[in-house]
């Protein structure tokens, strides 16, 4: 039989181990979804809001197990406690703005005519979640898909197998029905004949550029709406202006934290020239005082990446990186086994034309190139295949806000990096993909409008 494995970095082991659904098995729990998405949809929108919350709740109640199995199956270090408090952040927000989210818009009531848009569920949708932050990324379409009425399928990555079966255990527990939120193990063969088989209304997909394309492909033809959220090679700047301790402590730890497997990491840095030589000494001092080794020990501050594979993908560009005149600033760390434990690295003496600065490189690794002025960095962030945040760090705020327009991005920060404000829409653009998660914009995209016109006479 198929399985999925979760390989855990931490030894090479099987960690967890799950077979995969086959089409029909997949059929079946879809359209028991579909049958049963009807009658939740017609709870009233409190009802629903409270059954998520209470699935969230019972989240928070198993932190501890969170944060060990997170260790073992993706490599976060203990000491970072897992992902409840912005799990709990995200899933709070959403809970709070459902009601006035998705509100009809009312155009018109008077005796002749009633007018108003409403905001309905989809039906069934379909969120396939990535490794890296299994649980927040999952539930930043899960919560509001069910809040809003929809069924939710969940196809979690082989990496994080365990965390689609907690999410499902806790949110029918606390009152869910079983049919609505459903996990299924499934290979990429089956995803891709299930989607292109209309079984799902809306799908939603965190991950590769590559796994966006194959979506894409799959519901070629389908008109199912799609909602993308794909690579990412975020730039940080350092303006003339800019406190160099304040914007080292930011955009290193927005590249390095995780292992660098963020999804807004920090992976190139333009410093003003007239900073750049301070920022490039403290950047390597504070990198320098990580501690790479177990993620389960207290003392660990950067654990293994997901998977040695990816590990392969840094080693290379770091390699071609300083072949090509790149000077690397760190000596390997100890507890770097040429596996999945890969060392972190500063480069500078890097241009755009290596692939350390041009393709997602989703580990330890951060390339720094110095700027004259506001016009070359803009330049220099813009010329990327990806979009999806920027970090500003400088004292003035009407400057970064004129920066922030010409971007071509889906989040600009000042003053901090690699965070997701549940407020404000997750979207990206260019090759990092389409739609949006967070905020009333994303309660849009869970739903459709339709139109009432009501003639009374």
């Amino acid at each position: 039989m198929n399985t999925a494995k979760c390989i855990s970095p931490i030894d090479g082991t099987v960690y967890a181990e799950r077979p995969y659904a086959s089409l029909d098995e997949a059929r079946a729990k879809i359209a028991a979804a579909r049958k049963a998405q009807a009658a939740w949809a017609a709870r009233p929108l409190e009802e629903r809001v409270a059954l998520v919350s209470a699935g969230v709740k019972r989240i928070g109640e198993e932190t501890e197990r969170m944060t060990t199995e997170l260790a073992w199956q993706m490599g976060r270090p203990v000491r970072y406690g897992g992902e409840w408090g912005g799990f709990k952040e995200r899933a709070d927000h959403m809970a709070k703005i459902a009601k006035d989210a998705l509100a009809p818009t009312i155009v018109e009531t008077s005796e002749a005519v009633e007018r108003r848009i409403l905001r309905v569920p989809h039906g069934v949708a379909f969120v396939i979640a990535p490794w890296n932050y299994p649980y927040l990324t999952a539930n930043n379409t899960i919560g509001p898909a069910l809040i809003a009425g929809n069924a939710v399928i969940l196809k979690h990555a082989a990496q994080t197998l365990l965390v689609g079966e907690h999410l499902v255990e806790a949110f029918t527990k606390a009152g869910v029905p079983e049919d609505v939120f459903v996990n299924l193990v499934l290979d990429h063969q089956t995803t891709e004949t299930l989607i292109g088989e209309r079984a799902f209304d809306f799908v939603n997909f965190t991950g590769s550029v590559a796994g966006g394309a194959a979506i894409e492909k799959a519901a070629a033809g389908t008109f199912t709406p799609l909602g993308l959220e794909l690579g990412g090679k975020d730039p940080g700047y350092v303006r003339e202006d800019a406190d160099v301790e304040t914007a080292v402590a930011i955009l290193i730890d927005g590249a390095m934290f995780n292992s660098g497997q963020c999804c807004c990491g920090i992976e190139r840095i333009y410093v003003h020239e007239s900073l750049y030589d301070a920022f490039v000494e403290k950047a390597v001092e504070m990198v320098k005082g990580y501690k790479l080794g177990n993620p389960l020990d207290q003392e660990t501050t950067i654990g293994p990446m997901a998977h040695k594979r990816f590990a392969e993908t840094v080693r290379g560009q770091v390699s071609e990186a300083i072949a090509a005149g790149a000077k690397a600033h760190l000596e390997p760390f100890e507890g770097d086994d040429g596996g999945a434990y890969v060392s972190p690295q500063v480069l500078t003496n890097v241009d755009h034309s290596m692939r350390v600065m041009m393709e997602e490189t989703f580990g330890p690794v951060v390339g720094i190139m110095k700027v004259k002025d506001d016009e070359e960095a803009i330049g220099l962030m813009n010329d990327s295949p990806y979009g999806l945040t920027a970090s500003i760090v400088t004292r003035d705020a009407e400057a970064a806000g004129r920066i922030g327009e010409r971007l071509r991005t889906g989040t600009v920060f000042m003053n901090r990096a690699d965070y997701v404000d549940p407020a404000l829409c997750w979207t990206g653009c260019k090759d990092t993909g389409r739609g949006g998660a967070m905020s009333a914009i994303g309660y849009q995209n869970l739903t459709r409008p339709q139109s009432f016109h009501l003639k009374k006479a």
